[in-house]
């Protein structure tokens, strides 16, 4: 007689726990690409971060870069003739 009473209460647990498995499931489903979206977000403010801290440790230590613009154009010298040296044996 005991073992009959225990399989409704087996069977009650069984349920339960079953439908908090398919619940949490089906919660996972739908809340999943607003998750995955928030962590890329959160990765993306990250890596704007460190490469601003990083670019402007750079324009500290080097100062500002010089632009095509701004580079002065150097005078071609016209030296002299090539003359290719044959070597003596």
């Amino acid at each position: 007689m005991l073992l009959v009473a225990e399989i409704p209460s087996f069977l009650k647990t069984l349920a339960i726990i079953l439908m908090v498995y398919f619940g949490l499931r089906f919660l996972a489903k739908l809340l999943w690409p607003f998750f995955v979206t928030y962590i890329t977000k959160k990765a993306g403010q990250k890596m704007e971060n460190a490469f601003k801290g990083f670019q402007q440790q750079a324009q500290q230590s080097h100062g500002p870069t010089a632009t095509p613009k701004d580079v002065p154009k150097k005078a071609s010298k016209v030296v002299g003739e090539y003359v290719d040296y044959e070597e003596i044996d």
